[in-house]
């Protein structure tokens, strides 16, 4: 079904980008892997992909700002030829004591907000008229802080509420032709949790399934929701282990 589609991911090189990556690439897609500082990560994950026997390339451009992923976004469909996919999962925060008030700086305000709200907004605007010509589709990744104002930081939390926000506009203002939905996932073994294992023990204590959520876990919701999700737009996928049930 989805042999020969392109898709773009944003902070494709790590992560859950990576893991959404290789998921779409075994499955006959083209990757399209954006990131803003990790080259080296970008290019071992690119070889990877290869070996699949598929296309891919990466592109370098900061998602919150406007020109760079504009032009990356270009270069992608004029070396592709066509964008089919797109998944939003670059994304950054701070990790502030939600009791600390005065922690919470405003400099880490605005950086969160430009890369997780901002930036994922100017990466589907920059897409919208690609994806329109292929009917295609859109997964971005928010998080249950989204939902819960439970996270690594108030402001990080709010991005994610704000995210999901923005989810429902696109999924509006982009149909019939775009399906946009968003995959919220709880705590997910990647770097950002490196070296809590005591927080990741308690997560993962507190969910029905006992167990912490991985990168591939969300890829396989992703996936879903671009190959077999034909009737959904709009909505957000929690990916917890039943945490929040």
């Amino acid at each position: 079904m989805l042999q020969g589609k392109t898709a773009l991911i944003t902070g494709g090189a790590t992560g859950i980008g990576r893991a959404i990556a290789l998921k779409l690439a075994q499955e006959g897609v083209n990757i399209a892997i954006n990131y803003s500082r990790s080259r080296e990560d970008a290019e071992q994950t690119s070889e990877e992909i290869k070996k699949l026997n598929v296309a891919c390339r990466i592109y370098q451009a900061n998602v919150a700002k406007d020109q760079e992923i504009r032009e990356a976004v270009n270069a992608v469909v004029q070396d592709f030829g066509q964008l089919d996919i797109l998944v939003n999962s670059a994304g950054m925060t701070h990790f502030v004591e939600h009791a600390d008030l005065e922690g919470m700086k405003d400099e880490y305000w605005d950086e969160i907000f430009s890369v997780n709200v901002k930036g994922l907004f100017n990466t589907c605007r920059a897409a919208a008229e690609a994806l329109k010509k292929q009917k295609g589709c859109i997964v971005n990744i928010t998080s249950i802080a989204g939902l819960t104002g439970l996270g690594s930081s108030i402001a990080y939390s709010a991005s994610k509420a704000a995210a999901i926000s923005v989810n429902k506009s696109l999924a509006r203002v982009l149909a019939p032709e775009v399906r946009v939905n968003s995959v919220a996932p709880g705590v997910v073994l990647t770097r950002w949790v490196s070296g809590k294992e005591d927080h990741i023990t308690r997560m993962a204590e507190g969910t029905p399934l006992q167990k912490v959520c991985t990168p591939e876990d969300v890829a396989e919701v992703a996936y879903s929701l671009i190959a077999h999700a034909g009737f959904v737009t709009g909505q957000t996928w929690v990916v917890d282990g039943g945490n929040f049930i």
